[in-house]
């Protein structure tokens, strides 16, 4: 038995980076994104900052969210069983924008096509791949505060690129456990699709058989784990009993994030996804949108530890 299509697009992808104030310069002036929301890791007691970034209300499948890690001294290793790309939408003519302003500003945008799309491939400073692929329609509204012109905004997530050291198994969990349908090849990678496809929807595999296992625990240069909507809290609760039905027993409970409560699958490709529901007040639930990422909002479970836990966190220039 088939579902019907439950997971709908991506929700948000977490981060693993280096230095705070390097990604927070990273993602707002030169990606030009917002700062929707500053708080902490919810999990464990060691303080670690949470930075999303996205547009203007942080919307789902425009979100960045991110780890800076250097601070904990934590290193991770890349390699087999991860996301390792992170791409964005940005529209078809504003590709040669971006090359000049990434050129600028010191990376080195490399321009590729794959599956039709023409698309530059560049580094985070901390070494996660990123790619801006050209896309002729996308209705997302993105976020400009003047540092890149609207018209050549980016419009949230297109895809993620997850590396594996063999097909089979990845094929199936897309198939029956995620809702995925698989739409094209292109050289060694696979590429599916989930809800209604498009930009937003995207999940590549490249086949890297040979390429090492990475790690999956927190640690500065990999993607932590790629987040993705869900209808309601009761087709969250139904992923996971599916999941598990089918023998996928690394399923978490339910967890309250905030601003969205999670449920994460460790695929048998090793890559982290989680189905996501937001809440009804979203990033609005502790403060306006006014005020919205400007200070640091600390985890409920912190709380008591809130001026030493901002004390402890590196200094941040806006």
């Amino acid at each position: 038995m088939e579902l019907n299509p439950h997971i709908l697009r991506h929700h948000h992808i977490t981060l693993n980076v280096g230095g705070a104030q390097e990604d927070y310069d990273f993602h707002t002036k030169v990606l030009g994104l917002k700062s929707v929301k500053k708080t902490g890791l919810y999990d464990g007691s060691e303080p670690i900052y949470h930075f999303y970034y996205g547009n203007d209300i942080g919307e789902e499948s425009t979100l960045i969210t991110c780890f800076p890690m250097r601070q904990s001294g934590r290193k991770a290793r890349r390699g087999s069983g991860q996301v390792k790309t992170l791409a964005l939408s940005v529209p078809e003519s504003s590709l040669t924008f971006w090359a000049r302003h990434l050129a600028s500003h010191g990376f080195t945008p490399i321009l590729v096509e794959r599956f039709g799309e023409r698309l530059l491939h560049f580094t985070h400073p901390c070494g996660i791949e990123y790619e801006l692929v050209g896309i002729k329609d996308d209705n997302r509204k993105p976020y400009s505060n003047g540092v890149i012109p609207s018209e050549f905004g980016i419009r949230g997530t297109h895809g993620i690129t997850v590396s594996v050291r063999d097909m089979e198994n990845s094929a199936e969990f897309m198939h029956y456990g995620w809702t995925g349908k698989l739409l094209d090849t292109d050289g060694g990678f696979s590429r599916y699709q989930v809800g209604n496809g498009g930009s937003g929807t995207i999940i590549d595999f490249q086949l890297e058989p040979n390429l090492p296992q990475g790690s999956w625990a927190y640690g500065e240069g990999t993607v932590h784990h790629c987040a993705f909507e869900v209808a309601d809290l009761d087709v969250q609760r139904s992923v996971k009993l599916h999941l598990e039905g089918m023998g996928y027993t690394d399923v978490s409970d339910r967890k309250d994030r905030g601003y969205f409560d999670s449920v994460y699958v460790r695929t048998p490709g090793g890559a982290l996804f989680e189905a996501a529901v937001s809440k009804p007040e979203g990033f609005l639930v502790d403060e306006p949108f006014e005020d919205l990422g400007k200070t640091i909002q600390i985890p409920p479970q912190l709380g008591a530890r809130a001026q030493e836990i901002a004390a402890y966190l590196e200094p941040l220039k806006y």
